[in-house]
């Protein structure tokens, strides 16, 4: 007899938050905020910081009054510690079953068929594991599919039908009931203009979508559309992911600190950011054959405007850095104009492929061990010391153009300075 597929899935609470308060425990009734990069938008809060309105992606030069008269906390993104504890979650998470599917930086699905165990006891269990071992709070939903799981992962984090954090969907009058209550547009998988064509069909809850023609619903939503249909009846069809499929693209990019005019800040920003791309690439063993990279002014600002981007195509397909950098320095050279304020630039790796397909030039030199070497190296020294400890020359050293992180919390995890002593 086949065995019924069980998901769970389990998504930290406020991650980016709860890291903060994991090692400032004195905050843990005080609202928290963390903004986006340049400290620019909202991109986490506490329930205690949603009660006072503060929405998902409010610019904070919109929302300091409200921070400031009701106290909230507001740190800057700390990329590096959120990292370093999502891996220390996921870690935890894989003691838990043979297979798991890493989903984003804080959450993942866990397969649990064949687990002769009550489902609500164990999502328990590893609900107190994770806070136990790492402080991190988290919200557990299971059930039959990955899609009734998340919905149960959402109304855990509520308390509905009773549930304290942790919530498995088993009854049909149980996942009917929250079929009926729960809204189309919230269901994973519907983004807003898929919800607004459900609208007009008169389909407003992830019931009414159950119960459509899986045949229209195709033609409305396309295959996706019928397989969460299918999913809501119960029946499984979205596998677990065990391994992150290689990417198609690389792109790298961020805004200034501050407005940048000369050419050879710009050079250093992109040189940073064809290190970090380069290096994605050689993780999945991949060559890139085009290279783009783009600048552009603050729009926002009432300033003489200008956007370009250039194009190479590379003649045979490369990972090595320094080769990547001399690349874009010829793109910069052709699109950058004096006499503008530039707020971002960036680069993005194409038309990736193999790296046990790399195909080499007729006229070129075919020996390239020694760079690949060389690579090798400097990726191990950056792994084992931490990003940026060895870089090109053309990365720079003082880069005043960096993002603004003027309330970035310490590395408490990852950097010798930045950990805690007990008195």
């Amino acid at each position: 007899m086949k065995q019924k597929e069980v998901f769970a899935l389990v998504d930290c609470n406020s991650f980016y938050c709860s890291c903060e308060r994991v090692f400032q425990p004195q905050y843990n009734k005080r609202p928290i905020i963390v903004l986006s990069n340049n400290d620019g938008c909202a991109v986490a809060r506490t329930d205690e910081a949603k009660a006072l309105g503060i929405e998902m992606g409010a610019p904070y030069f919109k929302i300091k009054d409200i921070c400031k008269k009701n106290n909230v906390l507001v740190f800057s993104s700390n990329y590096t510690l959120y990292g370093d504890m999502s891996r220390r979650v996921m870690t935890l998470l894989s003691e838990f079953t043979p297979e798991l599917e890493v989903y984003s930086i804080d959450e993942a699905f866990l397969s649990l068929k064949g687990f002769n165990r009550n489902l609500t006891d164990y999502g328990i269990e590893i609900k107190s594991t994770i806070k136990q071992q790492t402080g991190i709070p988290v919200s557990v939903g299971l059930a039959s599919t990955k899609v009734l799981a998340k919905m149960a992962n959402k109304m855990a984090k509520k308390g509905a039908f009773k549930s304290v954090g942790v919530l498995s969907l088993e009854s049909e009058s149980q996942i009917d009931e929250l079929l009926g209550q729960f809204p189309v547009e919230d269901l994973w998988g519907i983004g807003r203009k898929s919800a607004e064509k459900l609208k007009s069909l008169n389909i407003r809850t992830a019931r009414h979508l159950r119960d459509a023609n899986e045949l229209m619903i195709q033609k409305v939503l396309t295959i996706q559309g019928r397989r969460i249909v299918k999913e809501l009846k119960g029946e499984s069809c979205i596998d677990l992911q065990l391994s992150d499929p290689d990417k198609k693209q690389i792109i790298s990019s961020r805004s200034f600190g501050r407005s940048v005019l000369s050419l050879h800040e710009i050079q250093e920003s992109v040189a940073n950011h064809i290190s970090t791309a380069a290096e994605k690439l050689r993780r999945q063993n991949s060559l890139c054959k085009t290279l783009m990279v783009f600048i552009h002014t603050n729009r926002f600002k009432n300033t003489p405007q200008y956007y370009n981007s250039g194009i190479i195509n590379l003649t045979t397909g490369t990972s090595i850095t320094n080769k990547l950098i001399k690349s874009s320095f010829q793109i910069l050279d052709s699109i950058y104009k004096e006499g503008f304020e530039y707020k971002k630039c960036g680069v993005m790796l194409a038309d990736l492929y193999p790296q046990t397909h790399s195909q080499t030039d007729l006229f070129g030199l075919h020996d390239t061990t020694n760079e690949e070497l060389q690579m090798e190296v400097l990726d191990k020294i950056n792994l084992y010391h931490g990003k940026g400890t060895l870089k090109f020359a053309a990365c720079g050293v003082n880069q005043f153009w960096k993002m603004l992180s003027e309330m970035k919390s310490p590395c408490y995890t990852t950097r010798w300075s930045d950990l805690l002593s007990i008195r």
